[in-house]
């Protein structure tokens, strides 16, 4: 935990500043409240609800004893009338999986390599996504960010950490000095999943020799993951992104070995403000890191 007096009065304003724009208003109520006991409250005031509810027979269910309605041919919809189950997403096959790392190796720059995803039609997550998320930025700048899946910003716009998430991922990024312009910045999907769902482990698969041909080809010196799914994606471990933030680790692309970093999403900060201060750590450090690799001024 960094104290306030160890912070010069830039870095205090721009702290200020960062948890103002996430919606932080207060740090400690006027009184103390036990949210255990509040929580244990709620949960004793739903038994008896719960306990009447299953007491009483569900919609559709009939008494005991009682026969089964026969069926009414006549109200039966006919085929076509029919709900039509929804889509169910493909797996993509080892034989996609295969082709996305030969798609991704044969590429000799990050614009043959974008050309080549935008191409690929082998993952059932392109055919559902507006958008071909890739890498933006400076790709000499030997700083890259890593991002999760797109959102349905990113997926709108084209480009990651769009919309609210990514106004605040901007002010991050300037809170230590930084832009996105003078930054590689990119997601682990190319695509967004429908309705924001986890991707499924085949669509890792087919996705992870993507943005490993993005790391391998830019050559970043630093890279800072941003949400649980970047995080888990890259450290091979199944804790959450409390578990994984803050600590630097090595990630092994190609012939590179890279230090990374991971923090919580921006998105993570809108919902849950009171994380702002560890987010805040985490920036320092990947801030402090690229100072003493001379990729960011004193």
């Amino acid at each position: 935990m960094i104290s306030a007096n160890d912070l010069s009065p830039a870095e205090l304003a721009a702290l200020l500043h960062f948890h103002a724009d996430a919606g932080v208003e207060w740090l400690l109520e006027e009184e103390a409240i036990d949210r255990f006991a509040e929580f244990e409250a709620m949960k004793a005031a739903r038994r008896p609800a719960a306990a009447a509810a299953q007491q009483q027979p569900a919609a559709g269910e009939r008494p005991a004893g009682q026969a089964p309605p026969r069926p009414n041919a006549a109200a039966r919809p006919a085929p076509a009338e029919r709900a039509a189950p929804g889509p169910q997403p493909a797996i993509p096959d080892g034989e996609a999986v295969q082709q996305a790392r030969f798609v991704a190796e044969t590429a000799r720059s990050l614009v043959e390599l974008k050309t080549a995803i935008e191409a690929f039609n082998s993952c059932n997550l392109k055919h559902s996504a507006r958008s071909t998320i890739f890498a933006s930025g400076d790709a000499e700048s030997g700083i890259m960010v890593i991002g999760s899946a797109p959102s349905a910003e990113d997926d709108r716009e084209g480009l990651p950490f769009s919309g609210k998430s990514g106004q605040l991922f901007d002010k991050m990024l300037a809170a230590i000095g930084l832009k996105r312009s003078a930054i590689l910045l990119t997601q682990v999907i190319p695509w967004r999943p429908p309705g924001n769902r986890a991707p499924s482990a085949a669509e890792m698969d087919i996705c992870r020799p993507f943005i490993e041909r993005q790391i391998a080809l830019a050559e970043p010196k630093a890279i800072l993951l941003l949400g649980n799914f970047s995080a888990r994606f890259f450290f091979g471990e199944n804790d959450t992104i409390h578990g994984l933030r803050g600590r630097w680790k090595e990630i092994a692309v190609a012939d590179c070995v890279i230090p990374a970093i991971a923090s919580l999403h921006p998105q993570d900060l809108l919902t849950a403000p009171v994380n702002k201060r560890l987010a805040w750590n985490d920036l320092l450090a990947f801030q402090a890191k690229l100072k003493s690799l001379s990729l960011l001024g004193n």
